[in-house]
């Protein structure tokens, strides 16, 4: 973990909750937050999940400290502490998720893999029962700040095709400095995505509540919420603090 240099833990953080959601597949009913078990291979070494390994280690030291606090809890609270902490909207958010064994790890595939298209997307996203305006809300975030920037770019700039020896990529028309991936691409080539994209590059105020939204029911996918309603409420209050005290710890938005 301190290795780990990325100008801020909050971007990777997010990214686990994200990852450790999006397995979930509706037919089946496996998957989704339920059960962290990103803890474990082969599901922890799965391709789309590079990296995550510095998210998991760096919210260690706070399932030391509070060890009632499940590991998919964590994770997602973790990841909705993080939107908020860089700018984002509030993200409603309650607890419930348990734990699993090695066993209920998710094959490998589940996750979108970047160097594709539309079709991809939805298949991926279709699965956990997102429509289009939903995928394209959570889709990607600014590195440290979470603003509407990012489909302002992909709306507004030219982009052409990277030339290289490299695997497809684009770059920006003005400045030849920014990267966007097919995936990225498929989200204004595509006449059911590009609305939104529009939509979400001109007010960000959409933005902010859609992604809330679809956020929320990522992180909920799959998980057999139980409990007194008032209990719920008291154990989010207390994990919050726990949490947002732990992140000042340990240095959560700047390293």
């Amino acid at each position: 973990m301190d290795e780990y240099d990325d100008g801020s833990y909050g971007p990777v953080v997010l990214r686990l909750s994200w990852h450790a959601s999006g397995t979930y597949d509706k037919t089946t009913g496996t998957g989704g937050s339920n059960g962290a078990t990103m803890r474990f291979a082969p599901e922890s070494n799965h391709g789309a999940n590079l990296g995550l390994v510095n998210a998991r280690d760096f919210l260690e030291p706070v399932k030391k400290m509070f060890p009632w606090i499940s590991y998919s809890d964590l994770w997602n609270l973790a990841g909705v502490t993080a939107v908020q902490e860089l700018g984002g909207p509030t993200v409603p958010w309650r607890p419930g998720r348990q734990d699993a064994e090695s066993t209920a790890c998710t094959p490998d595939g589940r996750l979108p893999n970047a160097a594709k298209g539309p079709s991809h997307l939805r298949d991926i996203f279709y699965r956990m029962g997102f429509d289009d305006r939903e995928i394209v809300g959570p889709w990607d975030f600014s590195p440290t700040v979470f603003t509407n920037e990012f489909f302002r770019l992909l709306f507004e700039e030219e982009w052409l095709k990277r030339e290289w020896d490299g695997p497809l990529q684009y770059t920006d028309k003005t400045t030849k400095t920014l990267m966007m991936l097919p995936t990225d691409m498929a989200l204004v080539e595509d006449d059911g995505f590009r609305p939104h994209v529009e939509r979400y590059a001109k007010d960000s105020d959409v933005f902010f509540q859609e992604f809330a939204d679809a956020y929320v029911k990522l992180l909920e996918l799959g998980v057999p919420f139980k409990g007194d309603g008032r209990l719920s409420l008291i154990y989010r209050l207390l994990q919050g603090v726990v949490v947002r005290f732990s992140f000042a710890r340990h240095g959560f938005i700047a390293i």
